[in-house]
């Protein structure tokens, strides 16, 4: 069809959260070391507009919230050079333990940047598509 399809965009949104997760101290060296992992718990993507395979794209991140051993992100896609929107993706993620596969707390340093990062974020509006219910509107 000569757009993005839509392995492309979890590729591109995962890419995200992967830099987020780095920022945080639990990127891919925390996995390398055996330290733990960061599972994904859920996710939602929407579609706002077509993206041609080669335009250049950007996105940003935002911490909606996280506790103990969760974090909620909300990413936004552009297009890179016009800025109009091209989709969004919600996710769920948690920490877990490397050895036990279950989950676990939040390393002390990933609670301090999440704590300092989310503070920041709060001062973001909410994002219009977070919470957002997937269904069929029908008109009665």
């Amino acid at each position: 069809y000569g757009h993005m399809n839509m392995a492309v965009y979890v590729t591109v949104f995962d890419q995200a959260a992967d830099v987020m997760c780095a920022l945080l101290g639990v990127g891919p060296l925390y996995t390398q070391h055996e330290l733990g992992m960061v599972f994904v718990l859920e996710t939602h993507l929407t579609y706002a507009r077509e993206l041609r395979l080669g335009a250049p794209l950007r996105v940003t991140s935002q911490i909606l919230d996280y506790d103990a051993k969760r974090l909620h992100l909300f990413h936004h896609m552009y297009h890179g050079d016009e800025g109009w929107p091209v989709a969004t993706n919600e996710v769920l993620m948690i920490n877990v333990d490397y050895e036990t596969r279950r989950t676990a707390l939040w390393p002390d340093e990933t609670m301090r940047r999440l704590g300092l990062m989310a503070a920041a974020h709060r001062a973001l509006p909410r994002p219009e598509n977070a919470g957002r219910i997937i269904g069929i509107k029908h008109r009665h």
